[in-house]
C-alpha cells in the first residue's frame, strides 16, 4: 500500500470535503469569494482532511457520522487556509504553491479579511456537528494557534530564542491542526477514549515532523516543486530549526548571525543557505524529525483497527519522505 492507494480509497470523501470547502468559501461579497476561490484553486495536499477521514473510520460507524467527519475535515482545512492567508501577509509573500498569494492579488487588507472570513465559516460549519467536545477542543486549538503566530512574529531575527521555544511554536502553528484532525476525526468516528488519545498524540508527533521537514525543505527544496522561493524563512527572519542549530556551531554560527538580518541581499541568502548546509545542521534537524516519526509510528500500536493503523503508517511515510 502506498500514498496514492490510500488517497484513492478516500477520493469520494475527499471530494465531499472539497465541495464543502467551495460551498463554505462562497460569499455575496465578490472580492471575498474571488480571494477564497483563488486559494482553493491553488490546491494543496489536503493532508489534514485525509488524516481526519482515516481516523474517522476507527469506530467503523455508519454514513451519518461520516458526514460529520467530513465537516470536521473541511473546517480544519479552512482554518489552515485562513492561517496561510494571514501568514502570507505577515511574510509579505507573493507566491504560495507556485501561485500568486491572495495578498499579492488583492492587497493586505483584503487578504486579512479573507482569512478572518474563512475562520468564521469554519466555525459555522463546525456548529453543524452536535458534539460539545469538538467545539471545546477546536476553540482551545484556535487560541493556541494564534499564540503561536504571535510568538513567531516576536521571534523574527531573534537569535536568542531557544530550540525549546521553536518546538513550542511549531507545535502551535502546525502540529496542532494535524493533532486535531486525527483526534476529532476519531472522536466523531466513534473511537474509544484510548484510541482518541493515541491518535491525538500520533497527530501531534506527525505534525512536529511535518514542520521540521518543511523547514529543511526551505533550504534544500526546488522552488518550482515547493511552490515558493527557497530561503524564504531566512529572508523574513523566521529562524527555524536548521538555522538555530547552525547558529550553535562555533565555526559557522558567528557569520550566520551576522548576515541574517532585515533586508538581507540575495547573495547573503545564498551564503546563509551554504553555511547552514556546511554546518551539518540539516542532518541534525533530520535526525530530530525522524525521532518524531518513530514515536508517531509507535503511538499507532494503541489503535485497534489494523486497516487504520496501516493507512496512517503510509501517511507517516509520506510525511517523512516528501519533497514538497
Amino acid at each position: 500500500m502506498n500514498f496514492q492507494a490510500v488517497y484513492e480509497q478516500y477520493r469520494g470523501q475527499l471530494e465531499q470535503v472539497e465541495r464543502l470547502l467551495r460551498d463554505q468559501s462562497r460569499s455575496k461579497q465578490m472580492e471575498l469569494s474571488q480571494a477564497s476561490e483563488q486559494l482553493l484553486a491553488a490546491g494543496g495536499k489536503r493532508i489534514r482532511p485525509l488524516f481526519a477521514l482515516i481516523c474517522g473510520t476507527v469506530g467503523n460507524l455508519s454514513s451519518p457520522v461520516d458526514e460529520d467527519v467530513a465537516k470536521i475535515a473541511a473546517a480544519l482545512e479552512m482554518t489552515h487556509m485562513a492561517t496561510l492567508v494571514h501568514d502570507d501577509v505577515i511574510d509579505r509573500a507573493n507566491l504560495r504553491r507556485g501561485q500568486p498569494t491572495v495578498r499579492s492579488a488583492y492587497g493586505n487588507l483584503a487578504a486579512m479579511y479573507a482569512g478572518d472570513y474563512l475562520f468564521a465559516r469554519a466555525i459555522q460549519l463546525l456548529a453543524e456537528v452536535d458534539h460539545p467536545r469538538v467545539h471545546r477542543d477546536m476553540s482551545t486549538g484556535i487560541v493556541r494557534l494564534c499564540q503561536g503566530e504571535i510568538e513567531q512574529i516576536q521571534d523574527f531575527f531573534n537569535w536568542g530564542q531557544s530550540i525549546r521555544r521553536y518546538l513550542r511554536r511549531i507545535e502551535r502553528k502546525t502540529a496542532l491542526l494535524i493533532s486535531l484532525s486525527c483526534g476529532l476525526g476519531a472522536l466523531v468516528g466513534g473511537g474509544g477514549e484510548n484510541e482518541v488519545r493515541a491518535l491525538t498524540w500520533y497527530g501531534h508527533l506527525t505534525g512536529m515532523a511535518f514542520q521540521i521537514i518543511d523547514d529543511i525543505l526551505d533550504f534544500t527544496g526546488n522552488s518550482h516543486v515547493i511552490g515558493k522561493p527557497v530561503g524564504g524563512d531566512l529572508r523574513q527572519g523566521n529562524l527555524t530549526l536548521p538555522a538555530l542549530l547552525a547558529a550553535q556551531h562555533p565555526d559557522y554560527g558567528p557569520r550566520l548571525r551576522e548576515i541574517v538580518k532585515p533586508g538581507m541581499s540575495d547573495p547573503d541568502v545564498r551564503e546563509a543557505i551554504h553555511i547552514v548546509t556546511e554546518s551539518g545542521a540539516l542532518n541534525q534537524a533530520r535526525v530530530i524529525a525522524d525521532r518524531y516519526i518513530d514515536k508517531a509510528v509507535a503511538a499507532l500500536t494503541r489503535v485497534q483497527r489494523p486497516e487504520v493503523n496501516r493507512q496512517l503508517q503510509v501517511l507517516t511515510s509520506f510525511v517523512a519522505e516528501r519533497s514538497f
